[in-house]
């Protein structure tokens, strides 16, 4: 009787933070694939190249792996609930960046906006991911965290679709094609309008981000300390542990985190650019993500059905790092529209492994909890380094056989699924 009561009351509770984690996942979902449609706009907006143009994640992504060890000292000094708030007024200074960059088309300065505004979603990340494990067993936390991804990738969705209905980039593909015909003043003139077409959504976001920081620094979020998931076995193991590095699961969970978020962002950030390079014209290109981010939709969705009750968490990354080689050979050996399918079909393969590896790499750290997440989160930057990469190799061989780049990453993501998560862990 007491014990059912108790469970009644422990799934109550944790429904209003499961809503509240679930609008950051949202958020953080719409600011970070904004990126997808910002990678041809900057490029034609601040005339760059397409290597230059991949800068846009790097300077976005960048801020996990610097602000991860700031992210730490937040949350240990303000908590989770301040912690989150103050990210989100991080980002809200971030898009207010990108006010002044477009008025005067500086491109540093867009990258200073989209660096801020990744630093903060560091911040968020570094709370929301182990907060939404910690709050429910273990064992169902890929389930929650699936959940949370649906709204994240809905949220990717909706991003490049919303912002392509304030920029015309139509008009804006046909103003760069005529950089040879029109005189250099009038040629500038009119990057500066088009340039000027991202303040007022971003003005929008900026109010966004605020209002939400105000309702969490306000909402009835209950505190965690980072070992709530943990069975006293767990802690006895973390005990004669000095630091996070002596958890090698950690180590490679983290490198597993790197390669996944590279292909992710590969598969999401570069879809439109890949498809203007088969002859589709910009502002058709610009529902691409969308179809990334529902073929993970869907892969979330198979996720909170099946695991734990037909398969492990283990059991859906190996999965999914199987189809992952799969689809990147169908990309490279296929052209036009077909291999566009795969591009958009590594959303599939990449669904569940985020939900797979932070519980993996977070079980039986107890104490260092904190500290583990924190460097997951600097995992984060592959999406920095992976598209660059992709950007610089694209920009040698051409962008259908650049995306090579993603094989050894599921390699490694299959290695991590079948042994990796074991390695140093007390049997």
């Amino acid at each position: 009787m007491d014990s059912k009561t108790s469970t009644q009351q422990t799934g109550q509770s944790s429904l209003g933070p499961m809503i509240i984690i679930a609008s950051l996942f949202f958020i953080f979902g719409f600011a970070t694939w904004l990126n997808s449609l910002l990678i041809p706009y900057l490029r034609i907006a601040c005339e760059l190249t397409e290597v230059q143009s991949y800068f846009v994640t790097f300077a976005f992504y960048i801020a996990y792996l610097v602000m991860a060890p700031v992210s730490t000292w937040v949350l240990n000094k303000y908590g989770f609930k301040k912690g989150m708030a103050i990210s989100l007024g991080v980002m809200a200074v971030g898009a207010l960046l990108f006010i002044p960059a477009a008025y005067t088309r500086t491109y540093l300065l867009f990258l200073v906006g989209l660096f801020t505004m990744g630093g903060g979603l560091a911040i968020l990340q570094t709370a929301s991911n182990p907060y939404i494990t910690i709050i429910g067993p273990v064992e169902t936390a890929a389930r929650r965290i699936s959940i949370m991804g649906i709204c994240n990738k809905v949220a990717g969705a909706i991003a490049p679709v919303l912002l392509g209905l304030f920029l015309n980039l139509g008009e804006a593909d046909k103003i760069a094609k005529q950089v040879e015909s029109m005189p250099a003043d009038q040629y500038s003139a009119a990057l500066d309008q088009v340039a000027l077409q991202v303040v007022n959504p971003y003005i929008g976001i900026v109010v966004v981000l605020v209002l939400l920081a105000i309702w969490i620094s306000r909402a009835n979020l209950p505190e965690v300390k980072g070992d709530e998931e943990e069975t006293a076995d767990h802690h006895i193991i973390s005990e004669d542990k000095k630091s996070i590095w002596d958890f090698p699961h950690v180590i490679l969970g983290f490198i597993a985190l790197f390669m996944y978020v590279g292909v992710e962002v590969l598969a999401g950030d570069t879809i439109i650019a890949y498809g203007v390079s088969q002859g589709v014209s910009l502002d058709k290109a610009t529902v691409f993500t969308g179809y990334t981010m529902g073929a993970m939709v869907l892969g979330y969705i198979i996720g909170i059905i099946a695991i734990p009750k037909y398969f492990s968490q283990e059991t859906a990354m190996k999965s999914c790092a199987i189809l992952g080689i799969l689809f990147t050979l169908g990309i490279v050996f296929t052209d036009g529209m077909l291999s566009l399918t795969f591009v958009a079909l590594l959303g599939l393969a990449n669904s569940l492994v985020w939900p797979a590896i932070w519980p993996l790499a977070l079980k039986g750290v107890g104490r260092f909890t904190n500290a583990a997440s924190g460097l997951l989160v600097m995992g984060i930057a592959g999406g920095a380094v992976i598209p660059l990469i992709y950007g610089q190799i694209a920009h040698m061989v051409g962008s259908h056989a650049a995306y090579w780049i993603a094989l050894p990453c599921y390699l490694f993501i299959f290695y991590y699924g079948v042994a990796g998560h074991k390695v140093g862990k007390k049997s």
